[in-house]
Parts: C-alpha cells; structure tokens; sequence
C-alpha cells in the first residue's frame, strides 16, 4: 500500500500535467462503400491525393473532391469497412521509402518489400506524385544511354534523359528489349528500376531471375502491382516508381525507368475513374487519362549542371491490338515521348529479333547523343536499309534485276542479319562500331549469309586477342581515324584468311 506522501505526489503530477487543450481531428463518415470505392461525407479540408484512414486501420486515397463528398480509393479490400463508419484524415501524401536501400529490392506500390529479404530500414520517403522539372532545370540530351543492342544504339539511339516509348503487339518482344538494356548497365553507373503494372507475378518472377543471375539486381529495384492487385494499386506504381528513381536523378546520378505497361495502367485508371462515377470520354476512358500519363513522363529529364546533373531516361512499354498506333493510348504516348521503337508481329515470327521496324521506329533527340563513330557509321546504314526495303518490296514482282538492285538485296540481306541479336546478350558499343564498320565496308559480302553471325563472333574473338588497344581506343576516343580504319582492315582481312565458311 502506497505511503499518503506518494499519493499526493502523484495526484500532484496528474494535476501539473493536465491540460484543458482539445484533440482537434475533423472526422468523416462513410456513406457508401463497393468495389474498392468509398464516398465519404465530411472531410471539407482533405487533399486529392491524401491518405485517409478507416476505421479499421485500412487506408485509402483521395481522388474525387465533391461538394459534400469524397470518393476515396481503397488500398487493398474494402470488406471490413461498412456505412456509417468514420473517417480520418492522416495528413500524409501517398510515399514511398527512397535511397540505396532500395537496390535489389523487390516492394509493391507502397514501397513495402515482397521479396522476402526483410525491412527496408530508412528514415527517408518521398511523395510519389510531384512536379516535373521546370525547363530552366533541364538541359540538352547530349550523353548516350547504350542498350547493347545494335538495331536501337545504331538506328534509334536513346540519350540519358529522352523518353523512348517501346511499343507492339503482345509477345514482340518488348519487355526483352527492356532487360537487355538493363543488363548491358553493369558497371556503367546507372541505376534501374522496373515498374510491372497488371503483370503476372511468374513473369516478373522469371525477369528478376535474369536480373539476379547476371548480377543486374546489384543496381536494380522492381516495383510490382500484380494483375490480381486492386486498381488503385496498379495506378500508382509508375509514381511510385519515380519517386523512387527521381531521388536518385536529384542526388546528381543517372537512372533508367520502364514503365511495363502503360496500356494496363490506363485500363486500371479507367476502372477506378467509372466507378467514382467521372464521365466517360473516347473508349470509356476518362477526359484526363492524357495527363494521366503526361505528367508521369515529363518527370524523365536531364537536370543542368546547377541542379545536379542526374538525369532519369524512361522507356514507357505500350501493347497494341493488331499493330494499330492510332488507337487511343498509344496515340496519347507518341506525343508525349521523344519517339518509338516500333516492334512488328511479322518480323517477329519471321525470326528478325530484334522485331524493330526501322521505318516506323524513331529517336528525337538520341541522335544528338550519339558517339562520333557510331554516328558517321550509322547515317548509311538508315538510309541503305531502307532504301533494301523498298527494292525488297518491288522485287517480288519482277524477275529481270539490275545488278545494282541484286548488289542492294544482297547488302540488305546482311544488314538483316547483323541486326539480329539474341536476347540477353547486349553488346558493347565498340564492339558494336567494329561490326558495323565491317558491315559498311562492304567486308560481308562474300561471306555466306548463314555465317554472318559466327563472322562476327570470330571478328570480335580476332581483336580481343590481338588488339585489345583498338577496343579501348575507340572507347575513349568515339572516333574512327585513318590509322585506326586501317588497322581494322587488317584484321578483317586476318580473321577471313582463317575463317572456315562450311
């Protein structure tokens, strides 16, 4: 039993400590609630775009600010919540966790890890919606962003900052393109993050496989809302995902982002905006589904010197039906980015893989961007496979052919064949300019087309063991010289002298 001493002293601190200041919490009440929607009565001060928290601990997110009422998206099931419920606001934006802790770490929308490997530990989060950099932050595209792969880093080159859009049919091999790229940025310094959007969680499973197999998720996040997650979830993961990227672009570095995809993205926009009741527009989508998507890319940029000089290049995927680039999003997309690369069913099938359409496919800026070698090799090479396809076409209904029309099927035929590439084999770019140089040259003439590639894997062979200088000079320089241009002669003519075309 407590000394009377104590009891007054303890009295006297609960009196001390007393305070006649009220909790103040505006309070709302739920009216409605189905398909992971809420209207919520009240709330007169909430944001769009704020988290607001049910009563039984779930949280969800404004987006329609009514005269009355808000409807609140639900993030995860809505099954506890009931009318008459109440409502408060939380005062926070939807965040998500940001910095290294985040390489080679697989989170969900929310930024919480599902990959088994624990906590992510960091005091230090970011809003997934804000503002893009202003022009005066931004300046030129001028640094290239290498792929690996020779189609894109020759013909549709892309510079760190640009926004590239992937876009074909389903299985064209849009995502592989994607990877690829990743892979070929080891030890290049550059970050990555892969946003899958409505993706099946095999799939993804297999591409972190890749990632983790080639030592790729040392630089990697992957940010996943799954096909069977709610709508809300799939709508903010792009945002999520370049919160996470853009932290990382304004501590001076450079980042890569795919957005996988971007037609998933619109349809779960499109879900959550019917069901808030917004008026539907073209394809039942909503009026804004254009900016949807607009202020999500313009987010890509190349900051200036004074702001840090990060730069995030994003390569947005978009699927279309039957090859149609005027359907509605794609459309949308196109003019957001600074071009496409544009994937085609038949090219595909017909054992070209990459399935690049070189006509179609365009970079805006990546050219600026270029090495001077790859440049200077490059500009013919547009202008002669094109011009192959063109003579292909008509070719098939004439049968007397010039010379120089056989001479142009053929050369065709090898540009082809040098553009093929398997996938997850990124090649370095001098290696690249090494290949296409011989290409050029016209040295491919006379090798049989079914040996093209196995020329060029002996070629590559060939200057690693008795040029190795060659490589880096080229490398270090970007440039072709006179001296140099003869000495890659040379060894074209050493690696043909021992190469075994049977």
């Amino acid at each position: 039993m407590p000394k009377p001493d104590e009891t007054i002293n303890v009295i006297k601190r609960q009196i001390e400590s007393f305070s006649t200041k009220l909790d103040y919490a505006e309070a709302g009440t739920v009216i409605q609630v189905g398909d992971g929607i809420a209207q919520v009565y009240g709330l007169q001060n909430a944001k769009s775009g704020e988290l607001l928290e049910f009563a039984n601990g779930t949280i969800g997110m404004a987006l329609n600010l009514e005269e009355d009422t808000i409807g609140v998206v639900i993030m995860g099931s809505d099954a506890g919540i009931v009318e008459g419920d109440p409502v408060r606001m939380t005062g926070r934006m939807t965040a998500v966790p940001v910095g290294d802790c985040m390489l080679g770490r697989v989170v969900n929308a929310l930024g919480e890890p599902i990959d088994s490997l624990g906590e992510i530990e960091t005091d230090t989060y970011r809003d997934i919606e804000s503002p893009a950099p202003s022009v005066i932050m931004r300046q030129e595209v001028n640094r290239p962003l290498e792929t690996g792969i020779k189609a894109i880093d020759a013909l549709v080159p892309i510079g760190k900052g640009q926004r590239e859009l992937i876009i074909g049919d389903r299985q064209t091999g849009k995502t592989a393109i994607a990877i690829d790229t990743f892979l070929n940025q080891k030890d290049k310094d550059v970050y990555c993050v892969y946003v899958g959007i409505g993706q099946k969680a095999s799939t993804v499973a297999r591409i972190v496989k890749v990632l983790q197999d080639s030592g790729a998720m040392d630089y990697t996040t992957v940010v996943l809302s799954t096909a069977n997650e709610s709508a809300p979830m799939q709508y903010i993961a792009p945002y999520a995902g370049c919160a996470i990227a853009e932290e990382w672009m304004y501590q001076g570095k450079d980042v890569l982002i795919v957005y996988d995809d971007l037609s998933k993205h619109a349809v779960s926009y499109r879900a959550i905006s019917l069901l808030l009741g917004r008026p539907p527009g073209r394809e039942a989508y909503p009026g804004d589904v254009f900016y949807l998507h607009s202020r999500l890319l313009e987010r890509a940029a190349s900051l200036s010197e004074d702001y840090g000089g990060g730069t995030i290049t994003a390569l947005p995927i978009v699927e279309t039906q039957e090859g149609d680039i005027s359907a509605y999003i794609p459309t949308n997309v196109i003019s957001i980015t600074d071009g496409q690369i544009y994937l085609e069913t038949d090219l595909f099938n017909s054992g070209i893989r990459p399935a690049i359409n070189p006509g179609l496919s365009v970079s805006r800026v990546g050219g600026s961007a270029q090495v001077a070698a790859m440049k200077k090799i490059a500009g013919p090479l547009r202008i002669e496979y094109a011009q192959y396809k063109e003579v292909a076409a008509f070719s098939q209904f004439g049968s007397d052919l010039t010379q120089d029309t056989i001479d142009r099927l053929d050369h065709g035929d090898r540009i082809t064949e040098v553009l093929k590439q398997p996938q997850y084999s990124p090649i370095s770019i001098e290696d690249q300019i090494l290949i296409l140089f011989a290409l050029n040259r016209r040295h491919l003439t006379d090798v049989r087309l079914g040996q093209v590639r196995n020329f060029q894997r002996e070629f590559i062979t060939h200057v690693d063991a008795h040029a190795p200088d060659l490589k880096a000079e080229i490398r270090e320089s970007g440039e072709i010289s006179e001296e140099m241009s003869e000495r890659i002669e040379q060894l074209i003519d050493e690696v043909k002298a021992e190469f075994d075309q049977n």
